[in-house]
């Protein structure tokens, strides 16, 4: 699928996601995206992926298992869609999930592979949807959305957590 999602295919708190993607071809940017982030969080030790930059502020292994949930639910919400079912979704509420997941007893290897496992899925998905099911929308935490902004708002999002470990944590 080519073209960028309009502005109407989101809620605009989405914006800040869809934004940090300027190419077209987001299935593209999904495949390079796996590869240089798992490059980039190899590069850190059991020990540093505990790191908080604030007392206040989430861990490492608490970043990357957000991340990895928040993905599988914008993956879940892009399959309900894309498959034509219109019942709305509810909200994801990341600090409940957040809490329920101890990300800190899980290893940071783990929380790579995860993150691998989860984006080959996605993957998956994106290379194998019909054209049609890309401009599918459906209504998602009170606000419609449409399959082919889910999948910018997947990229985005690890993009703008990625930038966060960056600018904060290393």
């Amino acid at each position: 699928m080519s073209a960028r999602p309009q502005p109407n295919e989101a809620a605009s708190y989405y914006s800040i996601y869809i934004d940090r993607i300027t190419s077209d071809d987001i299935v593209d940017v999904l495949a390079t995206q796996l590869n240089e982030t798992v490059a980039f969080l190899s590069d850190t030790s059991e020990e540093q992926s505990l790191r908080r930059y604030a007392l206040d502020k989430w861990s490492m292994r608490e970043l990357l298992g957000h991340v990895n949930d928040t993905e599988r639910v914008f993956m879940f919400r892009a399959l309900w869609f894309a498959r034509g079912f219109q019942d709305p979704l509810p909200s994801f509420d990341q600090e409940i999930g957040f809490r329920a997941a101890e990300s800190d007893q899980v290893s940071w290897a783990n929380h790579v592979d995860e993150f691998r496992a989860i984006r080959l899925s996605t993957l998956a998905f994106f290379r194998n949807l019909p054209a049609e099911a890309w401009l599918r929308s459906g209504i998602a935490s009170d606000s419609s959305v449409t399959v082919r902004a889910l999948a910018y708002i997947v990229a985005g999002h690890v993009s703008h957590h990625l930038a966060i470990l960056r600018e904060r944590y290393l």
